[in-house]
């Protein structure tokens, strides 16, 4: 709870609640996600083991063979007689050749072999194929990821041939070479290598015995290629973010509070007359009506997304200063009056924060989201000396329940715990967090301040500076510097300082907003 601190919405007063939380139904256990987790994780598994297995029997015997002298860019080793030659490895890639190889080819044939190998070298195949591996691991249940990857075989075997004959290798000696390592290899390649004999054998002879030179691509082909990438990417997305919810005080299927009268109309500023009942207008300690002064939009939105977003009255929500930005200009320079009326009394957190959402929402047709972004801000630390602040003592202060609202002030009794009121003097605490303390002192300084104290539990104190009127005519930048300079002397006494960072704050965004509609 906190009294007011000299703003002019300080509206929102005690609070009572009239809610009756519902009672816990129990829901019988559904086994259905762990188990499709549990079939997909064995598909997962078994798929990661068959790689690992493959990829560990081509590392023992690279490990135990002895380099070959080729003059090659890579190395090479030799490896077992039955098996087709090929590249292993990403970032030190070797190669491996069935032992006696080079006796079993002609020249030409073996030198169209190392010419292939060189080129799946180049085209860093084996770091493609591992990303596919992973894919299919993860989705190894999809079907068109398979296609995907024995076309995604089919083609960079097809590219290297093509490059192998561009060369200058003859198309038969070439398709004669791809054939004697199919003769000679009769144990298939292994997923971790990129090989020579992969795709469909009788398609890739016809199309090397062809020898069709590809069309090269110009610049338009390439322009469409990249914009149908990018359209295919940006498309989803465009559609997701304008089918995103906007920003709300509960989740979709849960019925949205609202009043069941309200009044919105344009007025002039002007405070409102004082009820008596803390400065807060006439309905100030009514729960059956809810009633604004003068405003304009963005502190109303400051209210109800920020103040009273959860609903309840506490220190830190009426401290807050989280800023919102965006919107048209009109949202400051319009002000209006809103008087509406609950179907069953409410409390004033929950008028002033869920049912105002409910209300801006569809009477100003406005859409919101949260948004963090770093900010300059002042980190609150302990003093050479060590902090200052006395403990709240057991009994101090008044607990709140778990679930309802704050307790209010009774004369006689200990006041609540995270009590703050402020003054000209300064503000007094009661009970409260370092969290609060950190609230008091950005409305202070006009920049968050974040708690690196390491204090824990609740703490008695007061807080001797002055928070410089609404109405004054400085900018906000003088404020905070001489903000900041009392705050500071405050604090000393206090035993603790502020320091300049940096840090992570959240804005409320304005995605769209309209004058409200007739009443």
């Amino acid at each position: 709870m906190v009294d007011s601190l000299g703003r002019h919405f300080t509206f929102l007063g005690p609070i009572r609640s009239n809610a009756v939380p519902h009672e816990a139904v129990p829901s019988a256990p559904d086994f259905v996600p762990a188990l499709v987790f549990g079939i997909w994780f064995c598909g997962f598994a078994a798929s990661i083991l068959v790689w690992f297995r493959c990829w560990r029997c081509a590392r023992a015997t690279l490990q135990k063979a002895t380099p070959l002298p080729l003059n090659l860019p890579v190395p090479a080793k030799p490896g077992p007689p039955n098996t087709e030659p090929g590249v292993f490895g990403i970032r030190r890639p070797m190669l491996l050749l069935p032992e006696g190889i080079a006796a079993r080819l002609a020249t030409d044939e073996f030198h169209a072999i190392l010419a292939h190998e060189m080129c799946h070298v180049r085209r860093q195949d084996n770091l493609t194929g591992a990303v596919h591996l992973a894919v299919e691991a993860v989705f190894w249940f999809h079907p068109v990821v398979w296609w995907i990857g024995a076309r995604l075989l089919e083609e960079r075997e097809r590219a290297c041939d093509e490059t192998v004959l561009e060369s200058g290798s003859e198309p038969r000696t070439y398709a004669e070479a791809v054939l004697a390592i199919c003769r000679l290899c009769l144990e298939p390649p292994l997923v971790c290598v990129s090989g020579a004999t992969g795709s469909n054998l009788r398609r890739r002879i016809e199309t090397i015995m062809a020898n069709r030179t590809p069309a090269r691509l110009n610049i338009l082909t390439m322009l469409t290629m990249v914009l149908a990438g990018v359209a295919t990417v940006a498309i989803p997305l465009a559609i997701g973010s304008l089918e995103a919810p906007g920003l709300r005080a509960q989740p979709a299927d849960v019925p949205r509070p609202g009043f069941e009268v309200a009044s919105v109309k344009p007025c002039t500023f002007a405070p409102m007359p004082d009820s008596g009942r803390g400065g807060g207008g006439a309905s100030a300690g009514d729960p059956g009506m809810f009633r604004t002064p003068c405003l304009s939009v963005r502190v109303l939105i400051q209210t109800a997304y920020v103040r009273y977003a959860n609903g309840r009255t506490d220190a830190a929500s009426q401290l807050k200063e989280q800023p919102v930005q965006g919107g048209p200009e009109w949202i400051d320079s319009e002000r209006f009056v809103i008087v509406a009326e609950p179907s069953t009394p409410q409390t004033r957190a929950a008028m002033g924060g869920p049912m105002l959402q409910t209300l801006l929402e569809e009477r100003f047709k406005l859409k919101v989201h949260r948004e963090a972004r770093k900010i300059s801000a002042y980190s609150l630390i302990a003093a050479r000396g060590g902090a200052k602040l006395q403990a709240t003592h057991a009994g101090g202060c008044t607990q709140a329940a778990a679930v309802g609202p704050q307790p209010s002030v009774v004369p006689g009794q200990p006041l609540p715990c995270g009590y703050a009121a402020s003054d000209a003097n300064g503000t007094r605490a009661v009970g409260a967090p370092i969290a609060t303390l950190c609230q008091i002192v950005s409305a202070q300084v006009h920049r968050d301040v974040i708690d690196k104290t390491g204090l824990t539990g609740l703490f008695d104190y007061t807080l001797e500076f002055s928070i410089p009127p609404p109405s004054s005519d400085l900018a906000s930048d003088d404020l905070g510097a001489d903000g900041f300079a009392i705050a500071a002397a405050a604090l000393r006494k206090l035993g603790l300082e502020l320091r300049s960072t940096t840090g992570d704050a959240e804005f409320v965004v304005i995605d769209h907003i309209e004058r409200p509609t007739a009443n």
